[in-house]
């Protein structure tokens, strides 16, 4: 039977549990193994890896180390939004993306999203919950775009700012700066 490099990502490290792995050590036996059942070598097993630690099952110990913990995962799927929770998200947000106001009246597919993602510690709390489109969710995950980024940043100090975090609130304005400072976004508004 074939296995996928996902798979056999999961498997190297589901039989080391709690051991820290650099890159290059998985990626050789993933790639023996791949090998063992194919001609050519593995895409990109490297991938494979950031992928299943973006998805939780893997810790990122720090740059390129990472770890499987079985407690870890099993806690992580109380990090994913109820059903009631989306719900609550989408009726705050009027069913509207909140970085370009499409919603299911446009026909868009709309997501709840973390505002501080899972795998930086983000819980799945109504609070770091907004909504997306679909297309400004893959934007956010993958292209990290400007205009996403300061919608974020002006989401993100209103959050502290409701919970009396100064902190946060600091840091968002700061960055917010940046953006007015060399008019980048200059169409979205935002006053501390």
């Amino acid at each position: 039977m074939t296995r996928s490099i996902r798979e056999l990502v999961l498997e190297f490290f589901f039989s080391h549990p709690n051991q820290e792995f650099e890159h290059g050590p998985v990626v050789d036996w993933v790639t023996a193994q791949w090998l063992s059942e194919h001609k050519m070598p593995p895409r990109d097993p490297w991938r494979a890896i950031r992928l299943l630690h973006q998805e939780g099952v893997l810790i990122k110990v720090r740059k390129g180390v990472y770890k499987y913990d079985p407690q870890a995962v099993a806690r992580r799927e109380l990090e994913n939004f109820t059903s009631e929770q989306k719900e609550e998200i989408f009726r705050r947000d009027h069913y509207q993306c909140v970085i370009c106001g499409r919603g299911r009246e446009d026909g868009v597919e709309i997501h709840a999203d973390h505002i501080m993602p899972k795998d930086k510690g983000g819980k799945a709390e109504v609070v770091n919950g907004q909504t997306l489109c679909a297309e400004h969710n893959f934007r956010k995950k993958n292209y990290k775009q400007t205009e996403t980024g300061k919608k974020m940043f002006i989401r993100l100090y209103e959050l502290a700012k409701s919970k009396d975090d100064s902190f946060i609130m600091n840091f968002c304005a700061d960055i917010l700066a940046v953006f007015e400072k060399y008019g980048v976004n200059g169409h979205i508004k935002w006053k501390p």
